[in-house]
């Protein structure tokens, strides 16, 4: 997991395939939804989708590996004392992979709609942030209602509870564990994709708002008292996307 995390990072600080890479992005990244021009935006080709693409799956397994320590250890933990103790390091990689699948379905979904928001001009496409202020209050604002819906709370109780999700899913073989990973990475992802739309508010390769959502994302899993953390970040999104939208009236 560690060299899963240490891969994936250094592949989106480095912005493989990427015109710049995040660190440059991270020094040039303007307010927010005023992002420095820089020029004409690349041709969205199929080798230009899929570069984005894989950056978009590649940061996101940077980001939510950590967050899924606790589930996958416990996970490895039970087969070695089952009858698949010998599989046990083999089926963890495997149920691994079937929570990175959910975010690949998440990073599809986002690359379509940067090309869309790209073709219509509301996304600055060389520096991959949104380029309209009422746009990006009216995301922040939407992340902030959505840190109080029940499908968040639902996710993140699920999130938390570990143990409850092996117990009560437990699966034997690699197709069982790869099904286990994908349904846990399914809530994980109904828990976190309005924060992951924050990127676009503050800048996909901006690496300020990566390692802060990242470093969110698994303190809201670990923390006590989590609807709180939760309530108190959607007041301050909600405020936020209020703020900007309004400043430019």
């Amino acid at each position: 997991m560690f060299l899963v995390f240490v891969l994936a990072g250094l592949y989106t600080v480095f912005g493989v395939g990427m015109p710049m890479s995040a660190l440059d992005m991270t020094r040039m990244v303007g307010p927010i939804g005023e992002p420095m021009t820089m020029g004409p935006a690349a041709t969205w080709t199929t080798t230009h989708f899929l570069l984005v693409f894989l950056m978009w799956w590649v940061m996101m397994i940077a980001m939510m590996t950590p967050s899924a320590v606790p589930v996958l250890l416990l996970f490895i933990a039970l087969k070695r004392h089952g009858s698949q103790k010998s599989q046990a390091e083999s089926l963890g990689l495997t149920f691994l992979s079937g929570y990175l699948l959910a975010w690949l379905g998440f990073s599809a979904m986002a690359t379509l709609l940067q090309g869309l928001t790209e073709a219509v001009g509301l996304t600055n496409g060389p520096m991959m942030t949104l380029a309209a202020r009422p746009v990006a209050g009216a995301v922040l604002l939407l992340a902030g209602l959505y840190q109080f819906s029940p499908l968040k709370a639902a996710c993140l109780r699920h999130c938390r509870s570990p143990a409850h999700f092996l117990s009560a899913h437990n699966k034997k073989g690699y197709i069982g564990a790869l099904r286990m990973g994908l349904h846990h990475g399914t809530y994980c992802l109904g828990c976190c994709w309005a924060l992951m739309a924050l990127l676009f508010v503050g800048g996909i390769m901006n690496l300020y708002w990566i390692v802060g959502l990242a470093a969110y994302v698994l303190a809201e899993k670990l923390v006590p008292y989590p609807r709180l953390v939760s309530w108190s970040t959607g007041l301050c999104l909600i405020t936020a996307g209020v703020w900007i939208s309004v400043s430019v009236l």
